[in-house]
């Protein structure tokens, strides 16, 4: 009877859950991992029956701030609050249904950025191949600094969870 009412309370606690739950990307994954790594962090740090609980949950609960940091693209962004740009749609010649984006950039104060990142901004100007071309522009290495800030967080959160998912349990 026990099981029964406990399943019945996780059918609840899950449903929000799984009724915004869709099959099309990755960020509906992350939901459920934040979901099940912020119970779990709340059962196993609540309850502190083993010596490094505490622990555990402070590790989980910082698992859910990579994952929301990396489902809000906050370190893709993140280079974007250093410069503003001018938008500008533009008539296509001979093309009358066609419009072309003009972006020209207004001001940018990249080199706070880059000041923040001093190991990523070496990185990056010494790769041979980073994925958005080195065109000689400051946004270019900008946008490459932003892009692999985000890669490293999506593994510092699999590698924390690969080196202690085996060790959450109560």
């Amino acid at each position: 009877m026990r099981e029964f009412i406990e399943g019945v309370k996780n059918l609840i606690k899950w449903f929000p859950v799984i009724w915004k739950d869709r099959d099309w990307d990755h960020t509906f994954i992350y939901d459920i991992l934040k979901f099940k790594l912020e119970q779990q962090s709340k059962y196993i740090g609540g309850k502190n029956r083993h010596l490094s609980a505490k622990r555990d949950a402070e590790i989980m609960l910082l698992c859910t701030r990579l994952i929301e940091r990396s489902k809000d693209e906050f370190y893709d962004m993140e280079y974007m609050d250093y410069h503003e740009s001018g938008y500008n749609w533009l008539d296509v010649t001979g093309r009358p249904d066609l419009k072309e984006l003009d972006i020209t950039l207004i001001s940018e104060t990249f080199d706070d950025y880059f000041a923040k990142y001093p190991n990523m901004y070496r990185r990056v100007l010494i790769m041979k191949s980073p994925v958005f071309e080195l065109d000689g522009t400051k946004q270019r290495i900008a946008m490459n600094i932003a892009y692999y800030n985000n890669e490293r967080c999506h593994e510092l959160l699999f590698k924390l969870m690969q080196r202690n998912i085996r060790r959450w349990w109560d």
